[in-house]
């Protein structure tokens, strides 16, 4: 059984081990659980790399992460809105402005 080591993207820190189940809530929230069940969740963090051989996970974490997640979502099921696409074009002029 793989158990995997979750590494963060944004500076290398492994912040969990012995993961066995990674899954997203319905809010898009990364849930790590180990073979107990016992685990923890990630606001807004995207899996960005898988890797069985050496068991490793690495997310990305941001918080326009879930916020994303949640407009992908609904754009693939057609229910998206034009207000929730203008809310990311906010959130992104924002981090725009302060680059």
């Amino acid at each position: 059984m793989c158990e995997f080591k979750i590494i963060k993207k944004n500076d290398g820190s492994q912040i969990m081990e012995d993961i066995v189940i990674l899954s997203y809530t319905e809010n898009n929230e990364l849930v790590c659980r180990d073979v107990l069940g016992m685990g923890e969740v990630l606001e807004s963090s995207l899996i960005v790399d898988v890797n069985t051989i050496n068991q490793t996970c690495v997310v990305l974490d941001h918080p326009i992460v879930k916020d994303f997640l949640n407009l992908i979502q609904k754009l693939s099921e057609h229910t998206a809105t034009p207000s929730q696409v203008e809310n990311i074009q906010s959130k992104l002029e924002e981090i725009k402005k302060s680059l």
